[in-house]
């Protein structure tokens, strides 16, 4: 009956191209989907970051666009139609091979904008005394910590770069920040959290027996800070200024000030600045500290960058190679988190269903 029916390879072929499509796409698509949406991921955040920062210098409102979720769904369909006639002397032979297949992606994501008591926690809100001193704990630079978000520790001041309540830093807090460096870096430096009526403060301590430099450090600490050379413990608190001699009082900037700060260091094109476009800091009495962060601009798309956006009509940018600046602006994600209050929010949720 069927002595004349023959295939043809590529029609085999065919056949085992739709056969092999309805297998399971799911376990080859997690490796591709997971690592694809962690860098677009990472890459929108960083963009957001800077040109929020630009924006800020521009004296613009800065806007955060939150990825709460990510679900993205595939469907792969096949179809195969096959026939065929046998021999017959008035009409002859026939074949038939039909196939047909399908392939669906229905990527579905949802943007949440920061706004309201959300935008006061993450923005406004400073960061938690606890969660600094735990950083110093673990070993973060405390030059680098405390030039990044201190405002003021018992009224001795850090360089704030706003428009309105820009000043200088205190030339003492250079020599305090310097100090407090070697100590740690000598580990002369400790902290612990202990009960106090009926809460738990947070208290440092200085272990001077290490070295005689490290004695001459903590001496120079105690001296610009006014504490009392005798006190084994230092209770540290937020605020502007100490009640005794032995507590450190410190202002904690919000990420907003973080960023306002940031946003000082742009390379903002002078003519933008002559036209009143962006705002200018003159920091009169600077310290030959060297700045926090190089965000450079120019009118053409940078060649080698960490992170570029266009704004206006210029292009800005952190350079790949200026590992200062990069630690600095991958530093502003993690204290987004130290700066979380109250009721929490999960991270983006990506869900991939495949069939």
């Amino acid at each position: 009956m069927f002595k004349n029916f023959r295939f043809n390879p590529v029609i085999m072929m065919l056949i085992l191209i739709l056969l092999a499509g309805c297998s399971g796409i799911g376990p080859g698509s997690v490796e591709r989907d997971r690592f694809d949406y962690v860098n677009a991921l990472s890459s929108s955040w960083k963009k957001q970051i800077l040109l929020n920062l630009v924006k800020i210098r521009y004296l613009d409102a800065p806007v955060f666009l939150d990825v709460s979720s990510v679900i993205s769904q595939y469907a792969v369909e096949g179809k195969i139609d096959l026939g065929a006639s046998w021999n017959d002397p008035i009409l002859g032979d026939s074949q038939m091979l039909g196939g047909s297949g399908k392939y669906t992606d229905r990527p579905t994501i949802t943007y949440s904008p920061l706004t309201g008591d959300k935008f006061s926690r993450s923005l406004m809100t400073p960061i938690p005394i606890k969660g600094f001193l735990f950083l110093i704990q673990s070993e973060y630079p405390v030059d680098f910590l405390f030039r990044i978000g201190v405002q003021t520790i018992n009224g001795v001041d850090n360089r704030f770069g706003a428009k309105a309540m820009g000043k200088s830093a205190d030339p003492r807090f250079r020599r305090l920040i310097d100090a407090m460096r070697r100590i740690q870096k000598l580990g002369g430096l400790g902290m612990r959290v202990k009960p106090m009526g009926d809460k738990k403060a947070v208290v440092v301590f200085f272990r001077s027996k290490l070295s005689d430099e490290i004695a001459k450090d903590i001496n120079t600490v105690r001296q610009i800070l006014g504490l009392n050379p005798d006190a084994k413990e230092i209770r540290v608190v937020y605020g502007a200024f100490a009640a005794d001699d032995q507590e450190i009082a410190m202002l904690t900037r919000s990420m907003l000030q973080i960023m306002i700060e940031l946003a000082s260091y742009i390379d903002v094109p002078a003519k933008d600045i002559d036209e009143g476009r962006a705002a200018k800091f003159s920091d009169k009495n600077a310290t030959d500290m060297p700045p926090l962060i190089r965000i450079h601009s120019g009118a053409s798309h940078p060649e080698d960058a960490l992170v570029s956006i266009r704004y206006r009509d210029n292009w800005f940018w952190i350079d790949d190679t200026d590992l200062d600046s990069k630690r600095v602006f991958s530093f502003l994600m993690m204290l987004f988190s130290l700066t979380e209050t109250g009721e929490k929010s999960g991270a983006p949720i990506v869900t991939v269903p495949t069939n």
